[in-house]
């Protein structure tokens, strides 16, 4: 699958899953030199842009081309079907022990990857040609499905990102994403299967109890953790979001107060948490 010629382009400028419309592009690269928060890694690596999941609080829609896109954001995907086309032309100068950051701007495991299997196609040839140091950033328990792949590599971390123990916060602030009970099942599967996995609280949104939230990612059997700040009145919402989230934040008593006591117990709780940049460092 080095390219996906699955549509004519009046096709795809039609098609649509859920609510979200694909469009199906070539991309000038495909790896990118890491910069910013990233700046540890060698490489990031995006197989898709935009974004289905549509988080209201998601950093990466003000990164869109234009204010269009930024106000629809979670209603478009956009696909690089020359993605893997684009990594096999750097086999005559591998990747190898280079770190790469799998995905800085969108998930790689959109619910279209299901069906396409882009970013299985990437890890495939990460694994047998480059041999690479490298983290997953997901939010998806589909990611499971490459159990077999990722048990294979040498050094790789799956990140699974867990912002609250609240199911009323979640649909406010990640109203299309996997549950939460759904992705610890997932990570926790990971573990089990030898994957090194790290749950990221990243932001953390307002926690209903914290002591049984920290109990429950222990359970997990996982070692690693890292935790982000979200402060409610630094926030950025997309989508007309705000009313409704801040009403939320305001409901929880969010606060920088707040968020320094949950942040105590989870401390007690995890010693080694990892807080901020520094809980992203390359492993």
């Amino acid at each position: 699958m080095d390219q996906l010629n699955l549509f004519s382009e009046e096709e795809v400028k039609r098609e649509k899953l859920g609510k979200t419309a694909i469009e199906y592009k070539a991309a000038s690269s495909i790896l990118t030199p890491a910069s910013g928060f990233m700046a540890d890694y060698d490489y990031t690596l995006n197989p898709y842009s935009g974004c289905s999941f549509g988080c209201t609080y998601c950093y990466a829609a003000f990164f869109s081309r234009n204010k269009e896109k930024m106000d629809g954001w979670g209603d478009w995907l956009t696909v690089k079907e020359n993605a893997l086309s684009l990594l096999k032309k750097k086999r005559k100068r591998p990747l190898i022990d280079k770190t790469i950051y799998l995905s800085s701007v969108t998930d790689p495991y959109q619910p279209v990857e299901k069906e396409l299997e882009l970013t299985r196609s990437i890890l495939k040839e990460l694994l047998d040609f480059h041999k690479v140091r490298l983290v997953i950033q997901t939010r998806s328990a589909l990611v499971t499905r490459d159990i077999d792949l990722l048990q294979k590599y040498e050094t790789l971390q799956v990140n699974m990102t867990v912002t609250t123990d609240s199911e009323k916060v979640r649909k406010v602030f990640e109203p299309f994403c996997t549950g939460n009970k759904q992705r610890i099942k997932a990570i926790t599967e990971m573990h089990n299967a030898g994957i090194q996995s790290c749950i990221t609280m990243t932001p953390l949104l307002p926690i209903e109890n914290p002591v049984q939230f920290a109990d429950d990612l222990l359970a997990t059997g996982i070692k690693r953790f890292i935790i982000q700040p979200f402060h409610k009145d630094k926030g950025k919402f997309v989508r007309g979001t705000r009313n409704e989230a801040l009403k939320i934040l305001n409901e929880f008593n969010w606060s920088d107060e707040e968020y320094n006591r949950v942040l105590s117990v989870m401390r007690e709780k995890i010693p080694n948490l990892g807080i901020g940049k520094t809980g992203f460092a390359p492993i």
